[in-house]
């Protein structure tokens, strides 16, 4: 490989991981920010939050149809073929995926442009939607390559493309969304939801944009690399290639569809069951519609709050994928476990104390991001019980991934959205029950599939994961920090308003959690060396006998 590219992909396990760990803390935080501002603008509020949470729900469905799966397929082939030193082949895998999805791309983008109407009329009997589902079309047509060209890199060993571009997209999703937004105060609610999912498509195409100066820069690298191999490349026809690529990327697409589709049967089925169980209280057909988004909205308000902690799980089932199909590929198992064992004590270092945190102080969350429509702190409380079975699921799926069991993870997945899908059109459509109903069937799906999934990578990787230091000490941690987070926040709500309590009764809990771990010395040499500024921490607690 160039001495360019070494340098680029000459980088730990941990270093990735912690790489796009930073990246997809900014873009939560991003996307937090943004979503927060829209909802409180006039005009906006819970409705408004409904109306693009449904359209953005229905893209993401044919997102996950189109693309999603994409960089674990493209990383998976390019590992294996770069771990064997051939690169020829892998760069013949980037550019039949780069054509392949590009096409695929544009025939969602037609389907959803001009099947808005239907979709928004006829699936979630909401008319609103369809401005939303018209503004998102033009992201799908540029989003499938994208995901390829972060797929290769990842492949390469490199996630600088990924974290990089990520933050872009979202920086620019953030800003003109608020713009859009505001430029619209004063038009009817659907069409300030459709205005603010615009930017998504805009940030799409700009993101798109600085992927391909990246790949342009390092092109010649990389074509270079191809022409001085003197590994033997694989003798592969198209026909082989495109049995190989459908074999993986079918049941990881599939697998994506069906993660989108347990937020998408709440979609369909809350508009729905939501509008059936109070009409017979009365009222207008809009007047149901707006009730159905408003109570929508107040669950969304909770998930996105929730998506922060799920976001950096997310980045170890990325991380993770390429790895193992490298080891497994030189029958390396050893190498394999560390790296499995070492993502789920990461995970539950931080999953456990974003859990207790939601749970003791949901209200006064909501109550500082939306001060104007602060309901939903029962939803959210709700929803922070799922939290450790959602990340680690995150991280499950990309062993399965890397070890070749790609349809475990989409039949995981299949049997809990039919579950979800009954309990929600049992539930929601009792009045008293309503929305909550969905947040129950969405916390007994996260558990499902978790054990599904845990019971399979049992059967095939030899876990070694130290229960002590992964959940009982983090676990107990966290506890002690929820105790002490909550008598902190009341004890400042007596005299200080809600936001300066909040943000005390948050900073004590980073301090106190900070200190637990150390205390209970649940992070080795190793952890922190791995870290920036590692070195010298360590050398620090060394000194006091911590580590």
């Amino acid at each position: 490989m160039s001495s360019k590219l070494k340098k680029e992909n000459k980088v730990s396990f941990l270093q990735n991981v912690l790489m796009l760990m930073f990246s997809q803390v900014v873009i939560k935080l991003l996307g937090l920010i943004y979503r927060v501002v829209i909802v409180d603008v006039e005009g906006f509020g819970n409705v408004g939050n409904g109306y693009y949470s449904t359209g953005y729900q229905i893209y993401m469905v044919l997102l996950a149809l189109s693309s999603m799966g994409i960089p674990n397929v493209v990383s998976k082939l390019v590992s294996e073929r770069t771990a064997k030193g051939d690169f020829l082949a892998a760069h013949r895998v980037f550019r039949f995926c780069l054509a392949t999805f590009s096409t695929l791309g544009v025939v969602f983008a037609l389907l959803l442009f001009f099947g808005a109407e239907f979709i928004a009329n006829f699936v979630l009997k909401a008319d609103g939607v369809k401005y939303t589902l018209m503004s998102l079309a033009p992201a799908l047509l540029v989003v499938p390559p994208t995901a390829v060209i972060r797929g290769y890199f990842t492949g390469l060993g490199s996630l600088k493309a990924t974290s990089t571009t990520l933050v872009i997209e979202q920086f620019f999703n953030c800003v003109l969304s608020i713009g859009f937004v505001y430029a619209c105060i004063g038009q009817d609610t659907a069409i300030m939801a459709a205005a603010g999912n615009l930017s998504t498509s805009c940030a799409c195409i700009l993101a798109f944009g600085y992927l391909l100066f990246f790949y342009a820069k390092r092109k010649g690298e990389i074509n270079e690399e191809c022409k001085n191999q003197t590994q033997k490349t694989e003798n592969t026809t198209k026909t082989d290639m495109v049995k190989t690529i459908l074999a993986i990327s079918i049941p990881i697409s599939f697998s994506s569809l069906i993660s989108v589709l347990g937020s998408a049967i709440d979609t369909v089925t809350v508009s729905r069951c939501v509008q059936n169980a109070f009409a017979a209280l009365g009222g207008t057909a809009q007047a149901l519609e707006e009730k159905a988004m408003e109570l929508y909205g107040i669950l969304q308000k909770a998930e996105t709050v929730t998506h922060l902690p799920l976001a950096i799980s997310a980045t170890f089932c990325t991380a993770i994928v390429p790895v193992i199909s490298a080891a497994i590929a030189k029958k390396d198992e050893a190498e394999a476990n560390r790296k499995i064992s070492s993502s789920f004590f990461i995970n539950s270092l931080f999953i456990f104390p974003c859990m207790a945190g939601f749970f003791v102080l949901a209200g006064p969350i909501l109550k500082l991001l939306y001060p104007s429509v602060p309901e939903g702190s029962l939803v959210l409380i709700l929803l922070s019980i799922s939290l450790p079975f959602s990340s680690m699921n995150y991280i499950l799926n990309g062993v399965l991934y890397g070890i070749g069991k790609t349809f475990v993870p989409a039949a995981a997945l299949g049997i809990g959205s039919l579950i979800k899908l009954g309990l929600n059109i049992l539930l929601v459509n009792i009045p008293s029950v309503n929305i909550y109903g969905a947040v129950f069937s969405t916390v007994l799906y996260n558990i499902l599939i978790f054990a599904i999934e845990l019971a399979v990578v049992k059967r095939y990787v030899k876990l070694q994961v130290d229960m002590k230091r992964c959940f009982v000490k983090p676990i107990f941690s966290s506890a002690v920090m929820g105790v002490v987070v909550f008598f902190t926040y009341k004890l400042c709500a007596l005299g200080l308003g809600n936001t300066i309590s909040t943000l005390v009764a948050v900073f004590v809990g980073v301090i106190v959690y900070a200190l637990l771990v150390i205390i209970t010395k649940n992070l080795n040499k190793e952890d922190l060396i791995s870290v920036p500024m590692g070195a010298k921490i360590c050398s620090l607690l060394e000194r006091f006998r911590l580590i």
